[in-house]
């Protein structure tokens, strides 16, 4: 099994979210067979930016990613310091104020989890087809 850990710190810097999906691609590039096809990884990426920058937006501004590789699937796992759960919501077609993430991170992955933590702060993860 791989597995690999990196930090987003700063809602405020600009890079975190493309860094982590960056650190991403680099995994999934460097997985023994099977390696993801370019479908699937496509599709880690797109669940990686969408949970990193829900957690950094909504869930206290720090997240920690972490990605592992299982036979069959990637599992993505985001901590970050807020105890409130994701939540579908209906999207906003008009204010941009967004509504679409959750949802779709629900459709492309074959589970999700949201699990509280002892001290507070959460933990989602997605596992995602390899």
């Amino acid at each position: 099994m791989d597995t690999m850990c990196v930090d987003a710190t700063t809602i405020h810097s600009a890079t975190a979210v493309a860094d982590a999906r960056e650190t991403t691609r680099a995994f999934l590039e460097a997985l023994r067979q099977p390696a993801a096809g370019s479908e699937a990884a496509d599709t880690v990426v797109l669940v990686v930016s969408e949970l990193v920058t829900n957690a950094l937006r909504h869930g206290g501004g720090t997240c920690t990613l972490r990605l592992t590789a299982h036979p069959d699937l990637v599992e993505v796992a985001v901590d970050d310091p807020s105890s409130q759960a994701p939540r579908i919501r209906a999207p906003d077609l008009n204010g941009g104020t967004g509504g679409f993430g959750w949802t779709m991170v629900n459709h492309l992955a074959r589970a999700t989890t949201v699990t509280r933590r002892p001290p507070g702060g959460k933990t989602v993860s997605a596992l995602l087809t390899r």
